[in-house]
């Protein structure tokens, strides 16, 4: 549930708003990097209350689901009262509020999880969190597509899904919260740890061809490969392989080490978009090879950083919350930089969602959306390799 509140956003909300409310891709861009940089005191105040309020946390979870299930409904089932870009802005407000927090309290309750798992229990417990949360993913980023089949308004259908789906999960999940086991809400003695450091910059680079290429999947679809009806079955296929490999990873990580197969991962990612620079109009099916192919490898960064960063916070003994108030802060940046970047760049160049556009443009589109993340991943692997952690393995 939480997860279908989190990537799927940025690709459908963006587009809904642009084919209804007729606003442009560089407002939408401005407007949702603005709100990601909110994060730059919101996540971290997020942690520091999920550690506060740690003895509560069942109820803080509860309203944080309400929360988020109302900006659902709002942002998608509620014709804007105001300004469309207005009501944009405050729907998706509070909507990744209420995603933040939740998110940091769940992963912070998985330090403490864990622990009960023995052995490795970090790696199988990222694994299966990380195949439910891409399992949601893949529902959240086809829905509206599937939707649109047997109903004019997809986008409200999905909302009323969304929050019944939202209920239901805060129910099956009420007995599950026990706190972290720590109490230090001080951001101060996680990032004097050289560790710690080194894995919220990894996860700040590694995280960015992730938001580069949601931001732009759509319109390359659309655009660049001429195929605006094969969004929904190409996002399955990436959202799929991405949750059948994560349990996968985790596997090969606690036979080789988690750091070889991370890296194995991020080398897959490059050889993945690397292909996708070279295709142009109807190359439908060699995108969905790529897509496979990068699907799995974005599963390795979904299981294995997390895991990484967990053992690490359960190594200090101190910060669980706090530390994930970091973590969520450096992973939602890079979708922040992207916006701001990416959309109001294409449309300086004169691109236009669902027109003609010229090949100079064209180019310009798979360049952002395969060439950057190339880049991006040798600079991630770099980091990677110079990063000294001990390695996670069941022996």
């Amino acid at each position: 549930m939480i997860a279908a509140a989190g990537l799927p956003i940025y690709i459908h909300a963006p587009k809904a708003y642009v084919d209804d409310y007729g606003l442009s891709l560089g407002a939408l861009g401005l407007t949702l990097a603005g709100l990601r940089l909110l994060d730059v005191v919101q996540d971290p105040a997020l942690g520091w209350l999920a550690e506060r309020t740690r003895a509560r946390r069942g109820a803080m979870v509860a309203g944080a689901g309400a929360l988020m299930a109302l900006a659902m409904l709002a942002l998608f089932a509620v014709p804007p009262p105001v300004a469309p870009l207005l009501w944009f802005a405050l729907s998706l407000t509070a909507l990744f509020s209420a995603f933040s927090f939740l998110s940091i309290a769940f992963y912070a309750e998985g330090v403490a999880k864990a622990a009960d798992l023995g052995p490795g229990g970090h790696l199988r417990l990222a694994g299966w969190r990380e195949a439910g949360a891409l399992a949601g993913i893949c529902t959240a980023a086809v829905a509206p597509v599937a939707l649109a089949q047997i109903s004019d308004r997809p986008f409200a259908v999905f909302a009323a899904g969304f929050a019944l789906l939202a209920g239901l999960s805060v129910w099956a999940m009420r007995r599950q919260w026990r706190g972290a086991v720590s109490g230090t809400t001080a951001f101060g003695p996680l990032l004097r740890v050289a560790a710690v450091r080194r894995l919220l910059l990894l996860a700040l680079v590694n995280a960015a061809p992730a938001a580069v290429s949601s931001t732009l999947f759509l319109f390359f679809v659309e655009s660049r490969l001429a195929a605006p009806r094969a969004e929904g079955p190409l996002l399955l296929l990436f959202f799929l392989c991405a949750a059948l490999s994560a349990p996968v990873w985790s596997h090969l990580a606690r036979r080789i080490g988690a750091k070889s197969a991370l890296l194995s991962g991020m080398v897959l990612a490059i050889l993945s978009f690397g292909g996708a620079l070279a295709l142009g109009a109807g190359d439908v099916l060699l995108f969905a090879l790529i897509c496979a192919a990068s699907g799995a490898a974005i599963g390795a960064d979904l299981v294995l950083l997390p895991a990484l960063f967990a053992r690490e916070l359960a190594r200090l003994g101190q910060g669980e919350a706090a530390g994930f108030g970091l973590w969520s802060f450096v992973s939602k940046l890079s979708l922040a930089l992207a916006a701001a970047t990416l959309l109001p760049m294409l449309e300086a160049r004169g691109f236009a969602p669902g027109a003609a556009n010229d090949p100079g443009t064209l180019t310009l589109l798979g360049f952002l959306y395969a060439g950057v993340p190339c880049g991006l991943k040798l600079l991630s692997i770099a980091l990677l390799l110079g990063l000294d952690l001990p390695e996670m393995r069941d022996d």
